[in-house]
């Protein structure tokens, strides 16, 4: 009887926490499944392709590890992203040195929307 009792209780705070976060904390939820590269790849990607700069979340050998992902412009569809390109995939930097990388590419960013554009 008491195993029951504690098993129904388990269960309903589970629901209650899923509940709870997935009304009330989660603004948004996406799920990027990244391959595993013997080494990081070099690739260039032009200015006038990047769509925006983001910071990920994943969970990783039972850790939650963060990364920083480049987000590429789709040409059919300019409110579209036609790939997400993670970086330093093989250093995994800390949050707080990610956020530092991440706040001077927004500066840039903002600085190539706010710059007249040439012709």
């Amino acid at each position: 009887q008491n195993s029951m009792v504690l098993s129904a209780a388990i269960f309903i705070t589970l629901i209650g926490l899923i509940v709870y976060l997935h009304f009330v904390k989660i603004d948004q939820e996406s799920l990027l499944v990244i391959g595993s590269l013997g080494k990081e790849s070099t690739t260039f990607i032009e200015m006038g392709q990047v769509k925006d700069v983001v910071i990920n979340e994943a969970i990783h050998m039972q850790k939650v590890i963060y990364y920083l992902c480049i987000l590429l412009q789709d040409p059919g569809d300019p409110q579209g992203v036609s790939e997400v390109v993670p970086l330093f995939q093989s250093s995994k930097p800390r949050l707080d040195c990610l956020i530092e990388v991440y706040k001077s590419c927004q500066e840039i960013l903002e600085q190539r929307k706010t710059a007249p554009q040439s012709s």
